[in-house]
């Protein structure tokens, strides 16, 4: 499995998102310190999340549940991950 597919199934699972978009921006930083002794790509990511569940939750609050969440690919491969996280009320405004 790829990291964007655990990453898409772990968000999934614990916040039931209305949209979930992966995109791999490894390629964007090659020869970065942190993509130096990896496989091309799997390093760098933005993550948008729309979910009801970061309701009443600041922006550092809902970037604290997704980092959790990805705890275990945040400690390696994953270097970045960009994150936009949304209400669907938030998102219905855009």
């Amino acid at each position: 499995m790829s990291i964007a597919d655990t990453i898409r199934a772990k968000l999934t699972q614990a916040l039931v998102p209305e949209l979930l978009e992966i995109e791999d921006q490894s390629s964007h930083h090659a020869g970065h310190a942190g993509a130096k002794g990896l496989p091309a790509g799997e390093t760098h990511f933005a993550v948008a999340v729309v979910s009801a569940k970061f309701g009443g939750l600041n922006r550092v609050a809902r970037q604290r549940l997704v980092y959790g969440i990805l705890a275990e690919e945040l400690r390696h491969p994953v270097h970045a991950l960009a994150l936009t996280t949304l209400t669907p009320e938030e998102a219905a405004r855009r």
